[in-house]
């Protein structure tokens, strides 16, 4: 075997040099390839005579030195084999095959730049010969887009067959070995388009792997050329829309009556523009239900119910908002869900009892009922106490590892995406296709946490290339490079949080703006380069926030009282829409209860679902003293378990900013027939059916209890339907069962 291993990379080489000579292939990883494949043959054959030695000649003392070589060749087969697989299939040959692996078409709505989807169309066809700056730049990335996508993998400088490349704009208009590709304001006569438009499996149809290209990108590259193939001098710096760092205030529009929120200034403007009429505020039962679930996490109850809309005071809204904020213990209770998701802390879960991760749970939980603001505890995450370091430590994985799953990696990934709105994980491992981060920028962010100057992996294959050590955006300042790794983690918590640094504080804004209305300002959240609703109102909050003194729940209070958070809900039909660019703000979203909102209702109005002995977290010390604060015992301080999995709970070993709000045959199935849910009820029957011995009197109590409002004639009539002369445990059971399974008890509308 040794032997024909020897001779079968001699005649690789040769088929290699063949292929070279050919001038079909090139660039950087194909001269990686080449010469570990020469190098493999070579030690192939040293492997081979050593063996011959050591059997023929009895040369035993060669034995350990065969070993190494053949460990050595064993070792060029593998590397020299992932840059063949990334020369014929790309560099993401490996990922491209899995399930979560993004289709071709959603490339371009992960950029978050023009597309031939959203491009105008109709002012580029009825534009003049010359078109303007801003479509130049527009039709630009759109085209480029295209190209990244779909030509990169064999026309950049990792590959560039044909000599072709299509990442640089005086490599575009040269060409390749047959000349130029593209013929500017002829788009029939151009190479380009004579070849993506070769039906599939044509020898020369590009591109050669993959999917061909869709009609509309097709389409929008033949306008590109057509117009005169535009790159302008600034369009060179990358492909992917990237929205400025500098933070912006622009001018606040005049108020109209009845609009003096800021908040509702701004999006008057945007529904000028839209054609938009403003909608009347929802009444008070929809308000105090949705400001209650939104503030505290839980449903108001009826005598809560009772007491507002008894209150005539014209001010009334805006002092139930201050009185829910009011409530420290319930308010940081509530939105330590978020946090924990964003923050992928956890009570339980991998790490935790091997000392690989580190719970932050105390921290956070104080940080949240103090209302400290957002720029001291951002400082805290990135220069972290004991008390707070287990965000930045992330996860230390037993076992072996991707070089993008070391801890310093990590950390540069879950700043960049919970904090700063952008996704680093693609650019972990190789240049990004989805954005214009370089592997060698992940790699120096990476480097701030990392007491060893980090190497460049490239798909996790050693460059021997050392990283940097800077930020991201390098106008923010510098980071000493020799430092230590507590230095360097506090010069980036100053330059980070610096008031100049305008994407830090959109993006919190942001997020908060969509855990509020279920859609953020720039959605998904993750995604800050992309184009918002409205960029002045984006700007304007951020510049406010930072004003106010990075005060999360005055934030919150601006929004809950403007008119735009009380427009009734908006519902989508395809949950595609929601993240499109195509969405049009005209109020919230319905939306629909996370599992611990669910799980803390029915505890509210029916029985406690989770026994004080469930607790993980227990902020108030001991049992004794968290059962006199509270009447139950809240599901954001309980491990993660089958009934909130179901419902939507992450697993918190990733970052989560945005839970999926539809409903699932999983979710279907767990509160239909799952065994905590059926308990919880069970007990709950078993109360009132105790309690009440009128099915009348029941019925009305249940859903006074449950939903705040007396029944309707038609669901009292469907409901005492149920019972016969007496009031069974099973029967009331049914009813608290199929009132809970009510949209209305589920959404948040």
């Amino acid at each position: 075997m040794v032997f024909l291993g020897a001779a079968s990379a001699a005649l690789a080489v040769l088929f290699g040099w063949l292929l070279a000579s050919s001038g079909n292939y090139g660039g950087d990883t194909f001269v990686l390839h080449q010469w570990t494949g020469v190098a493999t043959a070579v030690l192939g054959a040293v492997a081979a005579l050593l063996l011959w030695l050591i059997r023929y000649r009895h040369t035993y003392g060669l034995i350990l030195v065969y070993r190494g070589i053949l460990f050595l060749t064993a070792m060029g087969i593998f590397v020299a084999g992932h840059y063949g697989g990334s020369l014929t299939h790309g560099q993401d040959y490996l990922i491209g095959v899995t399930p979560w692996a993004p289709q071709d078409e959603q490339l371009a709505e992960i950029a978050g730049g023009p597309t031939s989807m959203n491009l105008d169309w109709v002012s580029f066809a009825s534009a003049s010969d010359s078109l303007s700056a801003e479509q130049e730049a527009d039709l630009n990335i759109a085209a480029r887009t295209i190209l990244a996508h779909h030509c990169y993998q064999c026309h950049s400088s990792d590959k560039s067959e044909g000599k072709l490349r299509l990442d640089q704009k005086e490599l575009v208009f040269k060409g390749g070995e047959s000349g130029p590709v593209i013929e500017p304001g002829n788009a029939q006569k151009s190479e380009l388009i004579r070849r993506i438009t070769l039906p599939a499996g044509h020898k020369e149809a590009m591109p050669g792997k993959g999917k061909p290209l869709q009609e509309r990108d097709i389409e929008l590259l033949k306008l590109w050329i057509d117009r005169g193939a535009p790159w302008p001098e600034g369009a060179s710096q990358g492909v992917f829309k990237e929205a400025k760092l500098a933070p912006r205030k622009p001018e606040l529009p005049a108020a109209t009556t009845g609009l003096s929120n800021p908040i509702d200034r701004w999006v008057n403007a945007y529904f000028e523009k839209k054609g938009i009429k403003w909608q009347p505020i929802v009444d008070d039962r929809t308000f105090l239900r949705r400001i209650f679930f939104d503030i505290v996490g839980l449903p108001p109850t009826p005598e809560d119910l009772q007491q507002f809309s008894a209150d005539t005071r014209p001010d009334k809204r805006d002092r139930i908002v201050e009185a829910l904020l009011a409530r420290n213990d319930d308010y940081a209770t509530h939105w330590t869900t978020f946090w924990n998701d964003l923050l992928r802390n956890d009570y339980t879960g991998t790490g935790y009892i091997t000392n690989g991760r580190f719970n932050i749970s105390d921290w956070l939980y104080r940080s949240l009922a103090a209302n400290t603001p957002y720029k001291q505890f951002v400082m805290e995450l990135l220069d972290p106490n004991e008390s707070s370091k287990g965000f930045i430590k992330g996860i230390e994985w037993r076992g072996a590892i991707n070089s993008s799953q070391t801890t310093a990696m990590q950390a540069a990934q879950n700043v960049s995406q919970a904090l700063l709105g952008l996704n680093l994980k693609c650019a972990s491992c190789h240049d990004s296709f989805v954005s214009n981060w370089k592997l060698d920028d992940a790699y120096a962010f990476a480097n701030i946490f990392s007491e060893k100057p980090l190497e460049i992996n490239r798909c996790d294959i050693p460059t021997g290339k050392m990283a940097d050590t800077r930020l991201l955006w390098q106008e923010l300042g510098n980071i000493s490079k020799d430092a230590t790794v507590k230095q360097k983690s506090a010069e980036l918590a100053e330059l980070l949080t610096q008031p100049d640094n305008g994407r830090l504080y959109r993006t919190v804004v942001n997020r908060i703006w969509a855990q509020l209305m279920g859609r953020g300002i720039v959605a998904p959240t993750d995604e800050m380069d992309r184009e918002p609703w409205s960029a002045d109102l984006l700007d304007w909050l951020a510049v406010y926030f930072v004003e106010e003194g990075y005060d999360i729940k005055q934030l919150i209070y601006l929004i809950t009282t403007s008119n735009s958070y009380q427009q009734p809900s908006m519902s989508i039909e395809n949950p595609d829409m929601i993240n499109s660019m195509e969405f049009v703000f005209t109020g919230m979203l319905k939306r629909k209860l996370t599992a611990e909102q669910f799980a803390d209702a029915v505890s509210t109005a029916i029985h406690p679902v989770y026994p004080i002995s469930s607790l993980k977290y227990n902020p108030y010390g001991g049992a004794e003293q968290y059962q006199r604060a509270n009447t139950f015992v809240r599901a954001s301080l309980v491990q993660n378990d089958p009934f909130l999995t179901a419902l939507g709970r992450p697993s918190r070993e990733n970052v989560t900013s945005v839970r999926d709000g539809q409903s699932n045959l999983l979710q279907a199935m767990e509160l239909t027939n799952g065994e905590l849910l059926n308990e919880t009820l069970a007990k709950g029957a078993n109360s009132w059916a105790t309690h009440y011995k009128s099915s009348d009197e029941l019925i009305r109590s249940v859903y006074r209890q449950i939903l705040a409002r007396d029944p309707t004639d038609k669901e009292h009539q469907v409901a005492q339907g149920l019972f016969g002369d007496t009031v069974e445990e099973a029967q009331v059971q049914d009813l608290l069962w199929a009132v809970v399974l009510l949209p209305e008890f589920q959404f948040i509308d």
